[in-house]
């Protein structure tokens, strides 16, 4: 199963254009972007949201 990272706001970016072998690693890749980030520190206006999902369209094409 293959997963990708989408932004909330539907837009493109080179976070979005990566596609991961699994969940494992897509979570990695935001936990380094973010994970340093504290909740004081944070102003949640600046901050572009992300979500993990299943890649269902390239599972599709590879088999």
């Amino acid at each position: 199963m293959n997963y990708k990272i989408i932004r909330i706001d539907g837009k493109e970016d080179d976070v979005t254009s990566q596609t991961f072998s699994n969940f494992a690693d897509a979570y990695d890749l935001l936990d380094k972007i973010y994970g340093d980030i504290c909740c004081s520190d944070a102003d949640y206006g600046d901050i572009i949201y992300y979500d993990i999902i299943e890649d269902k369209k390239r599972e599709k094409t590879n088999t």
